[in-house]
């Protein structure tokens, strides 16, 4: 029997083919560890180019590269497996240790260990009883940190949003349920964040959506939504798994905006679900849950509209019996004319026939204008005559010449008693009597100078004031 060994270059850089027979005897070229390693690696790789192998994972692990590492196992066997970066960012599930799996791959060995090990592409869960598995062991773990809590929820969503987020896929029925929905039950303004809802990439797409929703500042160009939906139609447990993803719950359950769940159908649950502030059974539902029925809320209104216009005719009915009331309560027109209206009466009897004509058309104009009287607008006319009044005393208090004198003016007078205005008249009168506030002092005037008389007159009593028809003069 021959075994193929891949060509290697000699010491002097020429190609020579190694064959190995099987003979007895010590004919066989001797091998290095490295050429054997090799030719094992291409009989593995040429018999094991593609395989599908089913088994339980082990040893999980994530290299710091973004490379995956972890040991396929059953009950009797175990194999290595290794999984690049670029295959292990598309997963989509979180391998953990003990979840059943189906990887395919190719079979290679690892010369440096002399260990063969599977080179796996794609990952997936074995079966749906692996996948409830793994979706009961992620529920337990995020809801120990908390994230279904009640207490993270909103109580109760908007009533009314302006604006509502809706993170699903842009083709499909779903996105024409809602807005379909939306537009017979109450026209809002919608804004669709496009996503994959399943393969690779749809949970981090999701979560990504969710964030960006979330951190829309309020003002801006974009209106920040009033709530967000995450829709999709219903499917299998692997068609549905990206909403199980433990960072589209982490997004959903931080988010500060009411979200609402509507993945799948009615039997359909997720782990979005229950992060979510409220589930919807359908994607039709949750458009339901976020707005009211425009009909029924115009008809609440009118219902509020008419109580309000009926408790404030109540009040006003119920003022009218009040004043009604108390007017009974008041002196009736006629008893308060009656005594001068006798009194007018004995008089005309008085008077003669044209007075007594004149005093009846008067009596008839007084009583035309009574009538029309009303005591407020009296006592506004009061009022403001009052405050004339007062105003008319003060201005005549302050040209009150004699207020002067307290405030060390003097006035002049001749001695006839006449208020002397000019130096003219005061140089030629001779003598004068200077009037201050505490009496009055005696003055001589003359060309070569003054002197006061030897005994000053007596303060002299200011004259009565006259009663004033006009302003006059000052002095």
């Amino acid at each position: 029997m021959s075994v193929p060994f891949p060509d290697t270059a000699s010491d002097d850089g020429t190609e020579a083919r190694l064959l190995a027979e099987a003979a007895p005897g010590d004919n066989a070229p001797a091998l290095s560890v490295s050429q054997l390693s090799a030719a094992i690696k291409r009989t593995v790789e040429d018999g094991f180019a593609r395989v599908r192998v089913r088994g339980e994972l082990s040893g999980t692990k994530r290299a710091a590269s973004g490379h995956f590492y972890a040991a396929l196992k059953d009950d009797n066997a175990l194999i290595d497996m290794v999984m690049w970066k670029g295959q292990a960012a598309r997963l989509a599930f979180r391998p953990e240790d003990g979840i059943e799996v189906i990887a395919t791959g190719k079979l290679t060995t690892y010369p440096g260990r002399s260990k063969y090990q599977l080179v796996v592409d794609t990952l997936e869960v074995a079966g749906e009883g692996a996948l409830m598995l793994l979706f009961e062991k992620l529920k337990a773990r995020l809801g120990a940190e908390g994230l279904f809590d009640r207490e993270r929820k909103y109580d109760r969503l908007p009533y009314l949003p302006r604006t509502i987020g809706v993170v699903t896929s842009p083709t499909g029925a779903v996105i024409r349920d809602i807005l379909h929905r939306l537009a017979d039950r109450c026209p809002t303004h919608v804004i669709v964040w496009p996503v994959l809802v399943q393969g690779d990439g749809a949970a981090a797409q999701v979560a990504n959506a969710i964030r960006g929703f979330d951190a829309i500042a309020p003002g801006g160009s974009v209106p920040r939504p009033d709530l967000v939906i995450v829709a999709r139609g219903g499917g299998s447990i692997e068609d549905l798994w990206a909403f199980n993803e433990e960072v589209v719950v982490r997004a959903i359950a931080d988010c500060r905006i009411p979200t609402i769940s509507a993945v799948g159908h009615e039997t359909d649950v997720t782990l979005a679900d229950y992060a979510a502030d409220v589930r919807a059974p359908t994607p039709t539902a949750a458009a339901e849950m976020a707005v009211p029925v425009r009909a029924e809320l115009q008809a609440q209104l009118a219902t509020w509209n008419g109580r309000i216009i009926g408790a404030a005719n109540r009040h006003q009915a119920l003022a009218s019996e009040r004043l009604t009331a108390l007017a009974r309560h008041l002196p009736k027109r006629d008893a308060l004319y009656a005594p001068q209206r006798q009194r007018l009466d004995d008089a005309g009897d008085r008077l003669d026939r044209s007075q007594r004509h004149r005093l009846t058309v008067i009596s008839e104009r007084l009583a035309m204008r009574g009538a029309a009287l009303r005591p407020a607008l009296l006592a506004r006319r009061w009022d403001r005559d009052r405050a004339l009044l007062e105003g008319l005393g003060r201005l005549l208090d302050s040209l009150d010449p004699r207020a002067l004198l307290s405030r060390g003016y003097a006035m002049v007078r001749d001695d006839g008693g006449a208020i002397v205005t000019t130096a003219a008249k005061a140089r030629g009168a001779g003598h004068l009597q200077l009037q201050f506030a505490d009496g009055e002092v005696p003055v001589a005037v003359g060309g070569d100078g003054a002197s006061p008389p030897a005994t000053p007159k007596p303060a002299r009593k200011a004259p009565p004031a006259e009663p004033r028809r006009g302003q006059g003069e000052l002095f």
